[in-house]
């Protein structure tokens, strides 16, 4: 690998769980086509912030526009995939395997993780941050360590970090043992189990040694990124981390939730990143932030129901800020399904992206074919096979 990245890369993938409204996200203000189909859910052109002469961000995501005015953050425009299932589960199974066509029982990142970490020798390689267990940390023999509070989580012996791997495991064997069958869950968590607590004696140094002058919000996102933040300015050599943030299926009473959302997660994002900077953390970690579909094109006169294309963020100090792939079309005879945005870059051209580009991995293996990628990084952090 030839690099002139000093540090080994991080990547935090942040989950905007239920589905996110990219048109309300980034707003196609200047199109009559949005307000004619947004009767009750528009933001009206004075309110938004300007991006361009045609797209500009809901008001609660200025944080993040901060950020994009930095150069720090790459909007994917469209992503998504063929024929998107608006089905949670399925919908997010598939971003977590890459599988669209077959249930898998390995996970993207629990891949990344083996390359990443052959032998297995660093149980923190890879964290989760928050309640239950990411399907795309999954792999079997891949040691993860899954957090809900890092405060308890190293405490007592252990006992902390064993109730949170209980709650963690139990929560993933409801989810998955009815669609992949019981038999490989509890093989999984059998071989995997432990490994989440080994990671304990490790983890608890990092609240001990934090210090830092930024202060986060009182939300569930803020917390899972200050936790982000203390594991890696503490060094204990994690290369992935995955937290995510739910409430995103507004089917209704999107008009007073959806704002909510933003400025948590904008306000979070933005501290993160403050936070690195302050603890001169920040040359080497790169966000991605994703949904698992959009939302449908119209409002159903209290929300918006579930769709195809949608957006995602990739955001750092290393990031070529900017718009990626093309904001989907909305000429009524190129909707997806006759109600949809068009996906107009596939999501696994941009994982391979960051596995290539910024991790050092050939995506192929990993995501299970070729698809065209985007070049988000700055020459000086540019990573390479």
């Amino acid at each position: 690998m030839t690099t002139v990245q000093k540090k080994e890369t991080v990547f935090v993938v942040v989950q905007l769980s239920g589905g996110n409204d990219f048109m309300n996200t980034l707003v196609p203000y200047s199109n009559p086509v949005y307000y004619d189909n947004r009767k009750l859910l528009n933001i009206p052109a004075e309110d938004v912030l300007p991006l361009n002469d045609s797209l500009g961000w809901h008001p609660e995501m200025a944080p993040i526009k901060d950020l994009y005015d930095r150069d720090m953050v790459a909007v994917v425009q469209g992503i998504g995939y063929p024929d998107s299932n608006r089905s949670h589960f399925r919908g997010m199974d598939i971003w977590h395997t890459c599988t669209p066509d077959e249930v898998s029982t390995v996970g993207w990142l629990g891949a990344t993780l083996e390359q990443l970490d052959p032998k297995g020798e660093n149980p923190l390689t890879g964290i989760n941050f928050g309640v239950g267990l990411p399907k795309a940390m999954t792999k079997m023999g891949v040691p993860v360590t899954s957090v809900s509070n890092l405060d308890t989580y190293g405490l007592m012996s252990g006992i902390g970090a064993s109730e949170q791997r209980d709650q963690a495991l139990e929560i993933f064997k409801n989810m998955y043992a009815q669609a992949i069958g019981t038999g490989p869950v509890m093989d999984y968590l059998s071989q995997t189990g432990n490994d989440v607590l080994k990671g304990a004696d490790i983890i608890k140094v990092a609240p001990e040694k934090y210090e830092s002058t930024v202060e986060y919000g009182s939300s569930s996102i803020a917390r899972s990124l200050r936790d982000v933040a203390r594991v890696h300015t503490a060094g204990l050599g994690s290369r992935v981390f995955y937290t995510q943030q739910g409430g995103y299926d507004t089917h209704a009473n999107q008009l007073p939730s959806q704002p909510g959302l933003f400025r948590d997660l904008s306000r979070a994002v933005a501290d993160f990143f403050d936070d690195l900077a302050e603890h001169d953390a920040d040359d080497n970690v790169v966000m991605l932030i994703f949904s698992e579909f959009g939302r449908r094109i119209y409002d159903n006169g209290s929300g918006t129901d579930h769709g195809s294309g949608g957006g995602a963020f990739l955001i750092g100090k290393p990031i070529k800020g900017g718009l990626y792939s093309e904001y989907p079309s909305l000429d009524k005879d190129r909707w997806a399904k006759g109600e949809d945005l068009e996906h107009t870059i596939d999501y696994r051209g941009i994982y391979g992206t960051v596995l290539e580009q910024w991790l050092g991995l050939e995506a192929s293996p990993i995501v299970l074919g070729d698809f065209e990628q985007i070049k988000p990084f700055r020459d000086e952090f540019y990573v390479t096979k």
